[in-house]
């Protein structure tokens, strides 16, 4: 038990560079209180004093404003970051090493008692700030969840997923999307060096764009030059767009580039 107390303090001090001192975790972190709340909670849940595991778990929340139902279940090394407004539901599961940041909600779309409603986080999770994880899927091991990201379907285990709803970023070679160190840190609230993915794909469309309209340029200027060259008359439509106009690069500014 004691080692596993010491666990969760370490793993403050490893993630937040504000924490200076064991004291100061243990008395001024209202995320380690709301782990240690809900493991009594999470006792009384699981061997039938569901009313007292509800209502340590009410306790709990009016202490630290995190709201963990007392039937989730949370792995080792978890550790809520500021974590203010944050909801794990009845059936979440948290994995080992994970980190949830403030305005989080892992909930449910399903009114079935006794069902899985709610995610399943897999080892080393970052969720970030305002993010909401809602159904009974998985997140896999080392996945990140972008700052108010609308997460309705599973996560691959390395990849990032970013936006409303979610797209999803892939892994590269079985690391994390935003990892871009040799031996990776960790990475606060997820941050991904990579790009959204529908922005990528709106300028691989701008770019395709701008060169076949270069390349239509360089068929009217060939058209014109043939046309004088044989017949000596211009056969060029008055309306060919014998000029590029596509403002490729003013586009791709707007899509972030």
């Amino acid at each position: 038990m004691f080692s596993r107390l010491r666990s969760d303090i370490q793993c403050i001090l490893d993630r937040d560079p504000a924490a200076r001192s064991t004291w100061e975790v243990i008395t001024c972190y209202p995320g380690l209180h709301a782990v240690w709340l809900h493991r009594p909670a999470h006792w009384c849940w699981t061997h039938g004093f569901k009313w007292l595991g509800r209502f340590t778990s009410h306790i709990a929340r009016w202490l630290t404003g995190i709201e963990i139902h007392p039937g989730a279940v949370l792995g080792e090394r978890v550790f809520f970051d500021h974590a203010m407004g944050t909801v794990v539901g009845e059936t979440a599961e948290i994995g080992d090493g994970c980190t949830i940041y403030q305005g989080v909600t892992l909930g449910g779309t399903s009114l079935y008692k006794g069902a899985k409603r709610h995610p399943t986080l897999g080892k080393d999770v970052v969720v970030s700030a305002g993010a909401k994880v809602l159904g009974g899927f998985e997140v896999g091991d080392g996945a990140k969840i972008g700052s108010n990201a609308v997460v309705i379907k599973p996560v691959p285990a390395g990849a990032t997923a970013v936006g409303i709803p979610a797209r999803i970023i892939p892994s590269k070679t079985g690391e994390s999307a935003d990892v871009t160190e040799a031996h990776p840190k960790f990475q606060a609230y997820g941050i991904t060096q990579e790009d959204d993915p529908l922005s990528q794909a709106m300028r691989g469309l701008i770019d395709k764009t701008g060169s076949q309209e270069h390349q239509i340029a360089l068929l009217w200027a060939a058209i014109e030059q043939l046309a004088c060259e044989h017949r000596g008359d211009d056969c060029v439509p008055p309306d060919a767009a014998k000029e590029e106009h596509f403002e490729a690069e003013k586009l791709n500014q707007l899509v972030g580039k």
